[in-house]
């Protein structure tokens, strides 16, 4: 049998066996090409937003929320609820501050949050202020454990300091202790420009003071004394009993003085009965500032006014003192006399305080003027 046959078939089926495998590789080619030309043209262009995923049931997926709410109850100590009790969001300084009042069933709600910490502050008039915070995550309804209200503690307000009377009183405790060398009295002087004025109940109290000092009764006897010496009030004799009416009559004129041109007068006028020290400026407004005292003086009110409680007074003291001066030596120019001395020792009281009696005065306020 001849081989040129076969080998002849041999060429044959390899022929048809390439034919094959190009047309395979070209209709392969093809359909790669047609599928990138497809793609390319279902693509979305770029910028685009691509178009929601669909569910397992077919239908398109939401975007997930991302706004949130507060809800909560407030009540109070008792369990009742709180009605109008103001409820304020904060979240932070740049985010408005939102705002809520409970309702009838004390309860409030805020809306629209975006998420985040927060702080929630519950005011209620009676009741304390609370504050709450906490973080709202995305969609969340957080709800606010119930909000007990605590009674707000009573808030006393005390003043410490005292009353210008209790003021008063102790500057004149401390006008009590000054004397003159350690020990002859001089509570009739104010070092404290600014000083309270003082109610009738001091003013008699200051008065008693100097009455009843021990100091007093030796100046009495002293002034008695001299006055027996040069026979003055001739019709009280001399002797012991002479002497005995002359201190009475002495202590008397300063008894009655000093209550009714320091105590008395000054009460039912409303004037101090005090000399007070000036200390500073000039030698002449010092002098004029003393020579005053015996026309002019401070009113409770702190104003300068004449002095009608000295003025009435001498007259008034000497009136009285006229009644047991001894007969004989009683004149009507006696008692004009007695009292224009009177006005005019106030005078001479005031040139002495001025300028001599501070620096021999014990217990001089630290903040007292200075000459």
């Amino acid at each position: 049998m001849s081989s040129r046959p076969s080998g002849r078939l041999a060429s044959a089926a390899g022929l048809l066996w390439v034919s094959l495998c190009i047309f395979h590789c070209g209709w392969a080619t093809t359909a790669v090409a047609q599928s990138q030309q497809l793609a390319f043209e279902r693509a979305p262009e770029a910028g685009t937003a691509s178009a929601p995923r669909a569910s397992s049931d077919g239908e398109p997926q939401s975007a997930e929320p991302s706004s949130g709410s507060i809800s909560g109850t407030v009540v109070d100590p008792t369990g009742a609820v709180a009605v109008g009790a103001h409820v304020r969001l904060a979240r932070g300084e740049q985010t408005p501050k939102q705002e809520a009042v409970t309702g009838p069933n004390g309860q409030f709600s805020l809306t629209n949050l975006a998420p985040g910490p927060f702080q929630l502050t519950i005011e209620a008039p009676g009741f304390a202020t609370q504050v709450i915070s906490g973080v709202l995550h995305p969609g969340e309804a957080y709800l606010v454990p119930q909000i007990v209200l605590a009674v707000e503690s009573p808030v006393t307000e005390v003043r410490v300091g005292l009353t210008p009377v209790e003021v008063a009183q102790v500057q004149v405790k401390e006008e009590e202790k000054q004397r003159v060398f350690g020990f002859i009295p001089n509570f009739y002087v104010s070092y404290l420009a600014d000083a309270a004025p003082l109610v009738p109940r001091q003013k008699f109290g200051l008065a008693w003071k100097s009455v009843t000092d021990p100091l007093t009764f030796v100046g009495a006897g002293f002034l008695a004394g001299i006055d027996q010496a040069a026979d003055v009030y001739g019709g009280y004799g001399q002797g012991a009993e002479g002497y005995a009416r002359r201190f009475g009559a002495e202590y008397g004129d300063i008894f009655i003085g000093t209550f009714i041109d320091s105590a008395v007068l000054p009460s039912l006028l409303k004037q101090d009965p005090r000399y007070f020290y000036q200390g500073t400026g000039t030698t002449r407004s010092r002098l004029l500032h003393a020579l005053a005292n015996a026309v002019t003086c401070r009113g409770d009110n702190k104003q300068l006014q004449p002095n009608y409680s000295a003025i009435i007074g001498a007259f008034a003291t000497a009136g009285i003192s006229y009644t047991y001066i001894p007969p004989n030596d009683r004149s009507a120019g006696l008692l004009v006399q007695t009292a224009l001395v009177r006005i005019a020792s106030g005078s001479v009281a005031g040139i002495f305080q001025e300028f001599v009696l501070r620096k021999f005065t014990s217990h001089v306020p630290h903040n007292a003027g200075q000459p």
